[in-house]
């Protein structure tokens, strides 16, 4: 089946691979949030940039996603409190509220269609919870002036969504959902625009530095520049140094329905997007030509399902058992970065060279902004990369060998009890 947002993206001519050599002042590594909106500051600055994307614009992580825009880090407030003290989590959410910031305004500052609506709901799905939320809720009014959140009740919230498989949850008003890989065309489009030059279909393959200088190899042509960013997620290879070891790739899976046409104004009347309380999250959220899409199930090792649509579809019948005769017209996978504790991995792994990666989920809205404060890092601002590099992103027990096994053992452990 196809990718429904590939199937939906506004036109985005193909871009040339790289052949012969350039020379730039940055070199920037894969055309997703995190590298265009890096080469997107770059070229607004007058700085030259070249991007090189092994695939296509946005055909990795940011163009598959769920297209949820989170609000905050991806762990919430009070973890980080606990993990890197006061003072750094407040920073930590200023941060993430100034990505957000952020993300609206590059969206608007150029035109990017994209669909972007607001309203994100978290959904329990197991009675109780809702004393927590309501502490959550007033731990974010009290100590960072957040009064975007409200409980919604377990009746209201079937009402809402169209489902009774929910015991209540919270409204983000400030959160929301778009069309990731037309966010990534458009970002691409307006660095393009400012200057940057983007190569397609060119792997970056090694870099090495010599006198003062990169050079990045593909194998078609050179890159020599001053600073190189590495991105990726869940992408990432040998380049990426000791980030290899704190990000493990998973896989994550998705469909879209037919158009629901009348139905959709039950689904989801609020047309909010929806995550659970699930280890392995359930998220949905209907498009703009009234299908519903949906998220559901993961697995931890190379390749997909034979049949996708059958996978997630098993999921989604468990939230919707009424559309058991909707037709699936689209399903997908994508694959993901994810760090121990679920924070992005953030820093500079040798002189002048940064990287960014292991988003678990939030990348949609934290990604673009990295992204400009990796740009503002090889500038020599590097404040934002700072705090960021902060964040406890352990490796992955086990070494080389032995991270593999014992990480999905402990992930089908946490998903095991989703279904307990």
């Amino acid at each position: 089946m196809t990718n429904y947002y590939a199937a939906t993206a506004a036109p985005f001519a193909d871009l040339p691979p790289l052949r012969g050599d350039l020379h730039a002042d940055v070199c920037v590594i894969g055309a997703g949030f995190t590298g265009l909106g890096a080469a997107l500051e770059l070229a607004e600055r007058g700085v030259s940039v070249v991007v090189l994307e092994a695939g296509r614009v946005g055909s990795q992580a940011s163009g598959l996603n769920g297209g949820q825009v989170h609000t905050g880090q991806r762990r919430d407030q009070a973890w980080l409190e606990k993990t890197v003290g006061p003072d750094d989590a407040m920073a930590l959410w200023r941060l993430a509220q100034d990505a957000r910031t952020h993300l609206h305004a590059t969206i608007a500052d150029h035109a990017i269609a994209c669909d972007l609506k607001s309203g994100m709901i978290h959904a329990r799905h197991r009675p109780g919870g809702e004393a927590e939320d309501a502490g959550h809720i007033e731990h974010m009014a009290r100590v960072y002036g957040y009064d975007a959140l409200s409980l919604i009740g377990p009746r209201d919230l079937a009402d809402d969504l169209g489902t009774d498989a929910y015991h209540g949850g919270l409204l983000d008003r400030d959160g929301g959902h778009l069309h990731p890989l037309n966010l990534a065309l458009g970002l691409a489009r307006a660095a393009i625009a400012g200057g940057a030059i983007v190569h397609e279909h060119s792997r970056a393959l090694s870099w090495t530095r010599q006198g003062g200088k990169i050079t990045v190899v593909t194998d078609q042509g050179r890159v020599t520049c001053d600073q190189l960013i590495l991105t990726g997620d869940g992408s990432l290879n040998h380049m990426a140094g000791r980030a290899r070891s704190r990000v493990m790739p998973i896989n994550n899976f998705i469909l879209t329905t037919e158009p629901l046409g009348d139905l959709a104004r039950e689904i989801i009347a609020s047309d909010a997007a929806v995550a659970d309380s699930r280890f392995v999250v359930n998220y949905f959220r209907k498009t703009a030509d009234g299908r519903l899409l949906f998220g559901g199930g993961e697995n931890y090792r190379p390749g997909f399902p034979g049949d996708i649509a059958g996978f997630v579809r098993r999921h989604m019948l468990k939230v919707y058992p009424r559309l058991a005769d909707v037709k699936i017209d689209h399903a997908w996978g994508g694959t993901l970065g994810i760090t121990m504790h679920r924070v992005p991995f953030v820093g500079e792994i040798a002189p002048g060279v940064r990287v960014a990666s292991g988003y678990s989920g939030q990348g949609v809205m934290l990604a673009p902004y990295v992204g400009k404060l990796l740009a503002d890092a090889a500038l020599g601002e590097g404040a934002g990369v700072e705090l960021l590099s902060r964040l406890p992103t352990p490796p992955f027990p086990g070494g080389r060998l032995l991270r593999w096994p014992l990480t999905v053992a402990g992930l089908s452990w946490y998903a095991m009890r989703d279904r307990l």
